[in-house]
Order: structure tokens, then sequence, then C-alpha cells
């Protein structure tokens, strides 16, 4: 397939390179200097959110090709006045271009629009799912929760850590058994601390340990690890 990909970003890097390996050919654009599409049976708006419609305007309708974007939560009104017209998002954290290719293959992909969209998550061995647009939103602020929250909670760590004279690479062994522990038997089995067996007493040790500036965030993971240790399973007795 003829792809055109508009935007040199993160995304628009890592899909290059993704679609590339995958067989397609593969052209990549800046979003203020757009070349010939004519060949092109794809064109990936990979660029910004607030600058998709203002992006697909400045591209000549055709017959020819799909104007596709892939931000999670838009939905193809963003592509007017096209007739073809798709979206792919990936669930997956395209930091940079050189972990970004990788993680695009197999991934998750939610689709929407043109079958091209499918024959895309096809040649990158992926999945794909289908939401109706009411879904989108909520379904975007779940893979934000997922990606990026954990990442601003894992800035928590880094400056608790500094407090107690040590490094986040101190801790990342043990974030990551709790995710390998969420995969392997469920959230509510693998929560695990002083908020899943009612530690009040540590928990305001912690509280008065640590700065000021963070207990907001620490007492709201508490309380979220409370209501979550609320609805666990009684453990089966012998």
């Amino acid at each position: 397939m003829d792809i055109s990909i508009v935007g040199t970003g993160r995304a628009g890097t890592s899909f290059a390179r993704a679609l590339r390996d995958a067989g397609h050919h593969v052209q990549l654009f800046s979003h203020d200097a757009i070349g010939d599409l004519t060949s092109s049976d794809l064109v990936l708006l990979c660029v910004p959110d607030d600058e998709i419609a203002t992006t697909a305007e400045r591209l000549a309708p055709s017959d020819r090709y799909v104007v596709a974007h892939v931000a999670g939560s838009r939905t193809l009104a963003e592509l007017a006045p096209h007739r073809r017209v798709a979206s792919i998002h990936p669930l997956a954290a395209l930091s940079d271009a050189v972990v970004g290719p990788g993680r695009l293959r197999g991934a998750v992909y939610c689709i929407a629009g043109d079958p091209v969209a499918k024959n895309i998550v096809d040649s990158l061995g992926g999945r794909a799912i289908m939401l109706s647009d009411d879904q989108r939103s909520i379904y975007h602020a779940t893979a934000t929760v997922a990606a990026n929250h954990v990442v601003a909670l894992m800035g928590q760590v880094e400056r608790l850590a500094a407090a107690a004279g040590l490094d986040l690479a101190d801790f990342l062994p043990l974030a990551g058994q709790a995710l390998e522990d969420v995969r392997r038997v469920g959230v509510a089995k693998a929560l695990t601390g002083p908020a899943s067996r009612g530690d009040m007493a540590t928990i305001d040790a912690h509280l008065a340990a640590i700065d000021e500036g963070e207990r907001s965030t620490y007492v709201a993971m508490a309380n979220a690890a409370f209501e979550l240790s609320e609805h666990r399973p009684s453990p089966t007795r012998a």
C-alpha cells in the first residue's frame, strides 16, 4: 500500500518505520510541507489533535485515497470534507521513534471508518476494536490513566525516593512486580500494603513523613486502594 504520513513527531516517525517494515511504501511529510499525494492509498494524519481538522482541510478531496487520523478521542467528523475517512488509534506508548515501531507491531488498535484501517492493523499483526463515537472519550480517558497517569505516579515515587536518599531505580522492580501481579491474578488480588489490611496507623505515619505537597496524591491513591480492598473476594478457608 502507498501511504503518506503527515507529521514527523513521535507518532508519525514510529508509524513510518513500522509500516515500512510491514512492506508498505511510505512517504513522511511535515504538516507544513505536504508533498504530492496523488499516488497515495492512505494519508495518515499524525498531527496534534487540535490540528487534525485544519490539516485535513488543506488536503484536496480525492476518491483515490483514504484520509485517517490516529487520535483516540476524536471522531471521523474531524476529517470533513473528505468522503473516504478512517481513524487508527494504537493502545501503545510511543515515547520515541526507537521503541515506538516495535510497540505498534501486535498492538491493540481502536479503528473506525473505511476498511483500509483494518487492513493496516492486520498488516502490523495487531488486533482491532471498534467503538461508537460516544464511547471514544471514556476509552481515551482509560488509555490516559493506563499510560500517562502511571508515569505521573512514578514521578511521585521518584520524588519520595529522593527524600529518603534513594533512587527511582530502587523501586522500579517493585512497581514491575505489582503490574505483573495485576496481569497474573487481576487487580483486586494483586493489591497489597497498608490499605489492603486497613492499617491506618501506618498510613498516618506515612502522611506525617512525606512532604505536604505529596500528601493529596497519596491520600487519593490510598482511598482508591481502600475502595478496591472492600470489593476483594474473601480468602478461601480450608
